[in-house]
């Protein structure tokens, strides 16, 4: 089995989680009831996505 030959420095191991931070998920407004909600998932509010019903939002409460 491969085994590295030397340690990484501190230096180069904190470079390399300097991108390691949390990202807010994007938001996009509902065309139909123009609340936020997260892009590429169905309105919780209205229950709409793309233009069409597949959530019964009244039914899940």
């Amino acid at each position: 089995m491969a085994v590295p030959k030397r340690r990484w420095s501190k230096e180069r191991s904190r470079r390399s989680r300097s991108n390691w931070k949390l990202v807010a998920p994007a938001l996009v407004e509902c065309t139909s009831c123009h609340e936020l909600r997260q892009a590429h998932r169905p309105c919780k509010a209205c229950g709409v996505y793309r233009g069409r019903q597949v959530i019964d939002v009244a039914k899940a409460e």
